[in-house]
């Protein structure tokens, strides 16, 4: 038996159409096919185009600021359906998180959370009729203060550790606002080309680095720099990323995952 029927609902504060069809215990959204009995309340969306992939995956473990991608397997043109179609619910949460979107091209969007998801929570993910879950670890939250050359991280809300940093100087200050751990590299090598700045120039570099935690894609991290010790708690000397000693540079690497915030505030 096939039946159509209207719904408006308000994902995200935005009031969206969606249309469902319903053949037999079939689920058909345009293109994407799931079969078996619909989910209690499911009331389905017009998604665009078949879901390709969500990270992150399936079971992984992640900071509590962690992105959620959705990337379909063509050019998504109705962009506003498709954000429709996104839900991302914690568990036990009484509705979907909010949260701002962000298209990497044409069948890549990325959702960011409003807040910060619960510790220690699963956080379920449904795009349409695919759905998957992942799982978030302790809240691990560093706070960069720029004016105070300090570094504190707190864990499940309590403070951890607070450690003297050097953040950028002057000519190469520190972007201030809300970032969220990239990448972990227990090896990383600086080269001050990336950023612009020849190896001849005075103030070029080429370094081995360890404990490296990157925080924006344009080249800054929070890493152990021994070179700055001496400055770090007093002053700012760094090209714009966020210098610990190495016992605090291998403590914060140990303890962060992937996702955690990160707040640089002046």
């Amino acid at each position: 038996m096939l039946s159509a029927r209207v719904q408006r609902t308000r994902p995200g504060g935005r009031i969206t159409r969606r249309i469902v069809a319903v053949i037999g215990s079939a689920l058909l959204v345009s293109g994407l096919s799931v079969a078996g009995p619909l989910p209690s309340g499911w009331a389905g969306s017009a998604v665009p185009s078949a879901v390709a992939g969500v990270t992150p995956v399936s079971g992984q473990t992640v900071g509590v600021a962690h992105p959620v991608t959705v990337t379909f397997t063509g050019a998504i043109n109705n962009r506003a359906a498709a954000e429709g179609s996104i839900a991302v619910t914690p568990a036990g949460a009484p509705e979907t998180a909010s949260g701002s979107f962000v298209w990497l091209d044409d069948h890549v969007v990325e959702w960011t959370p409003a807040e910060f998801f619960p510790a220690h929570t699963p956080i379920n993910v449904s795009v349409g009729g695919f759905s998957t879950s992942f799982q978030t670890g302790s809240s691990v939250v560093g706070v960069a203060d720029i004016s105070d050359y300090s570094f504190t991280v707190s864990i499940d809300g309590v403070t951890a550790r607070q450690m003297p940093a050097s953040m950028g100087k002057a000519k190469f200050p520190t972007p201030v606002g809300r970032f969220t751990a990239l990448s972990k590299e227990r090896n990383v090598t600086f080269d001050s080309r990336t950023i612009g700045i020849p190896l001849d120039d005075p103030e070029g570099y080429l370094i081995k680095g360890e404990y490296g935690i990157r925080v924006t894609w344009g080249g800054v991290y929070v890493h152990s720099a021994p070179w700055s010790v001496g400055s770090q708690g007093y002053a700012n000397v760094s090209h714009g990323c966020i210098n610990l000693s190495p016992d605090n540079a291998a403590w914060y690497f140990d303890n962060v995952r992937v996702g955690d915030p990160i707040i640089v505030q002046a």
